[in-house]
């Protein structure tokens, strides 16, 4: 078994040690792939940050028996977790000071999992930012992949994929289609049909519709990521 083979093995079973050691022999190749993602406007150091994370996961879903150097398999995992971190960030508008909280909670989790090999709690990201959990969540929040109706789903019986959207257009749905998307609409609470009423069909934005409601444009965001899981339950 040679030294990569042997580090993984040991990093598998939970040593540190060996974890440490395997992103310091890969760094070269965590940093050549960051490269490719420079210009635009980050700090290399959270790419590298961000890539170690791929590395990490790399490592526990590596096996042996792929017939693949570590590296190899390794790569797209990091250009994985880096292109994630581009598309999730600043989805949601949010003010600089949940902005910059948002930041700091990403590159301590990110620490946190390189060391540990887990997630940090809440509580554990509150006690390093010296923040409470209502400053924390709403920054936590804010970086978290939004549902959308643009987001493709697998028809039951089909083997082709289709936009959400699509499912909300009467002149392309069969009628049976057209009951099961009635059924899930109905099914909804009745401020959840009306932000749904409010931002698909009179097309209004997230601040917009929580100025109606009386809440905040992340609380509006968090509701619909919640109301489209139920939307899409009942439709695939």
């Amino acid at each position: 078994m040679d030294d990569m083979s042997e580090l993984i093995k040991r990093a598998q079973n939970g040593d540190d040690e060996a974890k440490a050691e395997i992103i310091s022999k890969n760094s070269g190749l965590i940093w050549s792939v960051v490269k490719k993602f420079t210009g635009r406007g980050y700090d290399g150091e959270d790419l590298f940050q961000t890539g170690a994370v791929g590395l990490i996961k790399s490592i526990y879903r590596f096996n042996p028996d792929f017939g693949v150097k570590f590296s190899t398999y390794a790569v797209p995992m990091i250009i994985g977790e880096i292109k994630r971190f581009l598309r999730d960030d600043g989805i949601i508008k949010v003010s600089r000071k949940t902005k910059t909280l948002a930041v700091k909670a990403r590159l301590f989790s990110q620490s946190y999992y390189i060391k540990n090999g887990k997630a940090p709690t809440v509580r554990e990201m509150c006690d390093e930012l010296e923040v409470n959990e209502d400053e924390l969540l709403p920054a936590l929040e804010s970086s978290l992949e939004v549902e959308s109706l643009y987001q493709k789903i697998t028809l039951p019986n089909s083997t082709d994929d289709v936009f959400l959207i699509d499912r909300f257009n009467a002149d392309k749905g069969s009628d049976d289609e057209l009951m099961l998307l009635r059924t899930a609409l109905n099914e909804l609470e009745a401020e959840e049909k009306q932000i749904i009423m409010m931002r698909y069909f009179d097309d209004r934005t997230q601040s917009e519709i929580g100025k109606r409601l009386n809440r905040s444009q992340v609380q509006v965001s968090r509701m619909e990521k919640k109301i489209l899981c139920k939307i899409k339950e009942k439709l695939v």
